[in-house]
C-alpha cells in the first residue's frame, strides 16, 4: 500500500503511515474482511505537535543541569554560555524523537522542549554563579578579589563615559560623575547590578535554548519527513 498523503510504502498491518503518520484506513468489499478497530489500530497515533513530558523531562534535567553548570558565572567556558544552552536543547529534541520514535516533531514542539530546558538551565547557572558568589567571599575570604575586579571595571566605564561626553561636546559635571561613581562602589548596587546582570544572562539562555530547540525539530525534521 501507499500513504495518501506522502506516497510513502506502509505494510498491510501497519494502522498509520510511518513517515508522516497519517491514519491509513482500508475498506474492503467482501463481508467480515474488515478487521475489528482493536485489531487495526493496537498503537495510537502520536501527533506531531504534542510531548509526551513523563519522558521528556528525565532527558531535559540531565541535560539543562549540564548546560546550567557549564554556563555559570565561575565556570572556565562560561563565556560559550549561549552555545550551552542552543546545545542543551537541540539535544534534549534529539533524544527525545529517539526514545518515543515518532516520525517527526513540529517546531512549537521543538521550542516547547527547548523553553522547558532553558528555564531549568537558566536558574542553575544563576543558582550556581550566586553560590560560587557566596563561597568566593564568605568561605574563602576571597572579597577583596571581588571588590577589586569591580572597582576596576567601574572606573573603565566611567572613563568610556567622560570620553563619550567630551566628544559630544556637553560638559562634564565633576561632582555628578564621584556621587554616580561612590554609588556604583556600594554594596548595594554591586548586588543589586550584579544579580540584574545574571537574570539578563538567564533571560538571554532561555531565548537560545527556544531557538535551539526550533532548531533541533527542524532538523530532524528534515532527515525524517518525506519529500511530498
Amino acid at each position: 500500500m501507499e500513504c495518501a498523503r506522502c506516497h510513502q510504502p506502509v505494510s498491510e498491518e501497519g494502522c498509520y503511515c510511518p513517515a508522516c503518520g497519517l491514519p491509513q484506513l482500508v475498506y474492503s468489499a467482501e463481508p467480515g474482511t474488515v478487521p475489528a478497530s482493536s485489531e487495526r489500530w493496537p498503537e495510537a497515533v502520536r501527533d506531531a505537535s504534542s510531548i509526551d513530558w513523563k519522558v521528556g523531562i528525565r532527558t531535559i534535567l540531565v541535560l539543562a543541569a549540564v548546560a546550567g553548570i557549564l554556563a555559570s558565572r565561575y565556570s572556565p567556558v562560561h563565556a560559550l554560555g549561549l552555545f550551552w544552552m542552543a546545545a542543551a536543547a537541540a539535544w534534549a529534541v534529539l533524544l527525545y524523537m529517539r526514545r518515543q520514535g515518532p516520525a517527526w516533531i513540529t517546531l512549537g514542539a521543538g521550542a516547547r522542549i527547548g523553553m522547558v530546558t532553558g528555564l531549568i538551565a537558566g536558574w542553575l547557572a544563576f543558582g550556581f554563579s550566586g553560590a560560587g558568589f557566596f563561597v568566593t567571599r564568605v568561605v574563602r575570604h576571597q572579597g577583596n578579589q571581588i571588590d577589586s575586579g569591580w572597582h576596576a571595571m567601574v572606573d573603565q566605564d566611567q572613563q568610556i563615559t567622560q570620553q563619550l561626553i567630551k566628544q559630544a561636546g556637553i560638559p562634564v559635571d565633576a561632582a555628578q560623575v564621584n556621587a554616580q561613581r561612590n554609588w556604583m562602589l556600594s554594596p548595594e548596587a554591586h548586588a543589586g547590578l550584579e544579580t540584574m546582570q545574571l537574570a539578563r544572562n538567564s533571560l538571554l539562555f532561555l531565548l537560545c535554548a527556544v531557538a535551539g530547540g526550533a532548531l533541533g525539530a527542524r532538523t530532524v525534521g528534515r532527515r525524517r519527513r518525506p519529500e511530498i
